[in-house]
């Protein structure tokens, strides 16, 4: 089923291009395709990166929430 819906989304997405016209639908296309390229290879660092034992580097989002989470769990204990 998730194979009949992608190949139909495609197929829309497909005509949706030509109304475009060739040049602007061309580039809309490119750009669809070399940014799920790209995207699948971040992927798939990520994954290499797991399975060899390496740790992705925490973003410091991750590092904020993490002080932030053993700051209010030091309060909680303090009361």
């Amino acid at each position: 089923m998730k194979l009949f819906t992608a190949i139909l989304l495609s197929t829309i997405l497909g005509y949706l291009l030509l109304f475009f016209g060739a040049f602007v639908g061309g580039l809309l296309a490119f750009g669809i395709v070399l940014g799920v390229l790209i995207r699948g290879l971040m992927l798939l660092n990520e994954i290499h990166k797991i399975v060899t034992g390496k740790k992705p580097k925490k973003s410091a989002l991750d590092e904020y929430l993490e002080e932030r989470n053993r700051k209010e769990n030091a309060a909680d204990f303090k009361v």
